[in-house]
């Protein structure tokens, strides 16, 4: 049996397409799509993602914190970076605040 009219070949579709559908769910549902496929995985693990994922003001945020916490800008990947704003607290406005975690 063939394809039908129904059928569609996600493969077919560029990374870049991709990544900006991984975009619009949930950092969870982005892991969870790493399993899908390896099209899938990079597009998840694209920048693309995580940096939608992460505030718009998060390089801001982090100039805030503490120089230990400056490093975080350092990271090799926006999902680095957006999953230890996610487990670590960083203090910010000289140590007065705490950004807890990040949605």
């Amino acid at each position: 049996n063939g394809p039908t009219s129904c059928d569609a070949d996600v493969s077919v579709l560029p990374e870049e397409c991709i990544s900006n559908i991984v975009s619009l769910t949930s950092p969870k549902d982005a892991c969870t799509a790493c399993a899908v496929s390896p099209i899938f995985r990079a597009a998840a693990e694209s920048n693309v993602v995580w940096t939608r994922f992460l505030p718009s003001d998060y390089q801001a945020i982090i100039a805030r914190s503490s120089s230990s916490s400056s490093d975080i800008l350092n990271f090799s990947s926006k999902k680095k970076i957006y999953l230890s704003l996610s487990d670590n607290p960083i203090l910010i406005d000289d140590s007065k605040k705490v950004l807890l975690s990040i949605p």
